[in-house]
């Protein structure tokens, strides 16, 4: 009988030592940088651009080859990520306006289950008071009670001094980061797995790279591009050559610097004996134009724009190097994220949960992604060419319309530079007339009336920037 009873013990302990071991949570490391966009990468076949470490990690993740910023700009695109919203829920459609403290955001559901919290990098999602200039209210420190759930906090609001970077911590004080500040931010982040590694925890590294200024990358990486002849998209026009090539040198400078930085991350988190059971993600808040279509920065409707990498790594459940192209936009990163992590998603997010499709459980049926620009500002405002546009981004197609109506449509696999605008085509009137259909549902469904820039500003009580409003210049 004492056997038995030993035998049933010893049998009981290893189903709870098991059940432990499956109940476990994994921890979530999110690295997001700062207009990146997807075009440029090695594994994305541009070859001049060294991305070793991302090239490996490719191959470890799956791969979501049409990942769209819906709202492809710095603020509104990260309030998203924060919320699980659209931009005209959260209401952060212009850069440097407040997103809402009540917003129910990713940290705190992870927070009250369990995890712990931590931020480092850039947030820009604080936003500052009327009156205030830009110049002041980026370099403010973000209240306690703005921090949407992060705990462990180095963060400044918005800068892209890369090598005279400042951030505030927990209690509002004020701290310089030693050298090229994303370095810096990847030694504290490893320095943060280290102490918490025996708990659960999610970490937002947020960097200012490779954004603008492009000629500020440390020197070793620069001199990776020096005398490199950089080859140009064909929808560079000729005359903007000279200046799209030395943009790139620095952009793709910035992008080995932070690939040298994933490589710390991921070596980091392996010697941790963290590496299965981690949820590691890279991505960007937007594209950069660089001069495609005569066009700069973002904002704007185009692939160079609006496509972001996305890489999501996760040993325990997922096997590498796989690719999905169904769309995936910024509203489905959160409820994505929770559902991998077993935790509640809040009734408020608007965005799908891939769960079921990334563990082979579920065929999602994905029309396309929403793309959007409720009000132009800064660097395109009205009077450099801004304008309001509502689109569609599905696996073929980019279609978007302005206030004028249709605007542009392209035909992607057939036209991967987008040359060739096919709007009011006879030969695609159909093709165009499905995805006004599939846009105007997607508008139905989110109450988009679709106005004036103006009329959104006025609703949220918002007040203009400089020269952005169109009766500034009119």
């Amino acid at each position: 009988m004492k056997t038995y009873k030993w035998l049933a013990m010893l049998l009981l302990c290893i189903i709870a030592l098991s059940s432990c071991q499956e109940e476990k949570k994994p921890n979530v490391v999110f690295v997001l940088t700062d207009q990146w966009r997807a075009q440029d990468l090695g594994f994305m076949g541009n070859d001049q651009v060294k991305t070793p470490a991302l090239d490996i990690l490719a191959n470890e993740a799956i791969v979501f080859t049409n990942a769209i910023s819906n709202i492809p700009v710095c603020g509104p695109a990260r309030a998203s990520l924060m919320t699980g919203k659209y931009p005209l829920s959260h209401g952060v459609f212009y850069n440097d306006k407040p997103l809402r403290s009540e917003e129910i955001c990713i940290a705190e559901v992870y927070k009250e289950n369990g995890y712990k919290t931590a931020y480092i990098g850039k947030w820009h999602i604080n936003g500052h008071a009327p009156g205030v200039s830009n110049n002041v209210g980026r370099n403010l420190p973000v209240p306690s009670d703005r921090r949407q759930g992060f705990d462990y906090w180095k963060v400044h609001e918005c800068t892209h001094n890369y090598n005279n970077s400042v951030y505030f911590d927990e209690l509002d004080y004020k701290h310089k980061w030693n050298g090229y500040d994303a370095i810096a931010q990847t030694m504290d982040a490893k320095k943060y797995m280290q102490a918490n590694k025996d708990n659960p925890f999610i970490l937002f590294l947020s960097y200012g790279p490779p954004h603008a200024p492009y000629n500020s990358a440390p020197k070793k990486f620069k001199e990776m591009y020096k005398d490199m002849d950089i080859r140009l998209r064909p929808n560079v026009p000729q005359e903007k050559a000279e200046k799209a090539k030395d943009a790139l040198r620095g952009y793709y400078a910035h992008m080995s610097a932070l690939d040298y930085c994933v490589a710390e991350l991921q070596t980091e988190i392996k010697s941790l004996g963290l590496d299965e059971n981690t949820i590691f993600v890279f991505t960007s808040d937007h594209g950069d134009m660089i001069h495609s279509h005569a066009q700069t920065k973002k904002q704007k409707p185009w692939e160079e724009s609006i496509l972001v990498p996305f890489m999501l790594k996760y040993p325990a459940k997922f096997k590498g190097g796989e690719q999905l192209r169904k769309m995936f936009s910024y509203p489905d990163i959160m409820p994505t994220l929770l559902g991998l992590c077993n935790l509640p998603i809040p009734t408020s997010v608007e965005g799908i949960d891939y769960t079921g499709q990334l563990l082979g459980k579920e065929e999602l049926n994905v029309n396309g992604a929403f793309i959007t620009c409720p009000v132009p500002f800064h660097q395109w405002s009205y009077k450099a060419g801004g304008r309001e546009f509502r689109g569609i981004r599905t696996e073929k197609y980019t279609y978007a319309k302005d206030l004028n109506g249709p605007w542009l449509l392209y035909d992607n696999p057939n036209d991967t530079y987008q040359l060739n605008n096919l709007v009011g085509n006879p030969e695609y009137k159909e093709v165009q007339a499905d995805l006004e259909e599939k846009l105007q549902k997607m508008l139905d469904e989110r109450g988009d009336e679709f106005l004036e820039g103006a009329e959104y500003m006025k609703a949220w009580g918002y007040h203009w920037d400089r020269n952005d409003s169109i009766k500034v210049w009119k």
